[in-house]
């Protein structure tokens, strides 16, 4: 029976990947897995939202009884990870990203680029998923990389832009470029390791949990519960009617929330999934 402290159940669920649904192994517990087909089985809808890509969302997505539609790239495409099919994507052009280059290069001297990419399948391997400059110091292993001048990676579309810089925190890089940007795009991150990502204005994971809403056939304005930690989480978890941040979550997570539940590793998610469903 729902809670009344939570109010109805959400007819969406969405929840952030690293730091909030799964381990540091980056496996739903037995725990969580029960959570989310609780919600499937009472009829409600959950989505994934994460800043990964839909190469990386595939091995979360095939641990679930399900398949859900993914947002991925903070919010800059939607997924069917059941048809393994790009259902939209908000594309940064080569000028947007020469554009916000030109700043990086005045704000963050020194730093590494890096292009996210998609193609409309993605087993479909005409497009390098994964373009970086020579001298790109990853903060994560990315086995797909391709190697190239900046201007090679900065020269094909892309969902988002990466930018790396080693030795200061994401927090500092953020804090350095965001007074900058004047609205041509959008910065976040989703680790505080040096590294910040740029979208086309207005993308976030709360546009991308809409498009996700009226791609299933969901009024945007019916009930929804949002589970994150990190700064690019922020949004989602303002827009949401319940907007949930681990108590693991960054601090401007943690403001962004309206509640605070366990951490990932102690199966925070479904804490409150279970009080629901």
């Amino acid at each position: 029976m729902p809670d009344a402290a939570l109010g109805e159940r959400p007819v969406l669920v969405a929840s952030d990947v690293d730091g909030t649904l799964v381990d540091d192994a980056e496996q739903i517990s037995a725990r969580t897995h029960a959570a989310l087909n609780a919600v499937r089985d009472a009829g409600s809808h959950f989505v994934l939202a994460t800043g990964r890509p839909p190469r990386a969302v595939d091995p979360i997505a095939a641990q679930l009884d399900f398949a859900p539609l993914a947002v991925c790239a903070n919010g800059a495409v939607l997924y069917d990870t059941g048809t393994s099919k790009v259902v939209s994507a908000a594309l940064m052009s080569p000028e947007l990203l020469a554009h916000v280059a030109e700043l990086v290069y005045r704000y963050l001297p020194g730093a590494g680029f890096a292009a996210e990419r998609v193609a409309q399948g993605e087993h479909d391997a005409a497009t390098p998923r994964f373009a970086a400059s020579t001298g790109y110091q990853h903060a994560w292993l990315e086995p797909e990389t391709v190697s190239a001048e900046d201007a090679v990676v900065l020269s094909h579309p892309a969902v988002k832009l990466l930018v790396r810089q080693p030795g200061m925190t994401s927090d500092e890089m953020h804090s350095r470029i965001a007074p900058h940007l004047d609205g041509i795009a959008d910065v976040t991150y989703a680790t505080n390791n040096g590294l910040i990502e740029f979208h086309v204005p207005g993308v976030t994971k709360a546009t991308g949990i809409q498009a996700a809403m009226r791609h299933l056939g969901l009024d945007v304005a019916a009930r929804t519960a949002a589970f994150g930690d990190m700064p690019n989480d922020a949004e989602m978890l303002r827009w949401a009617g319940v907007g949930v941040a681990m108590s693991n979550a960054h601090p401007v997570a943690l403001d962004a929330a309206n509640l605070v539940t366990a951490t990932n590793l102690d199966d925070g998610v479904a804490q409150i999934l279970e009080r629901w469903f």
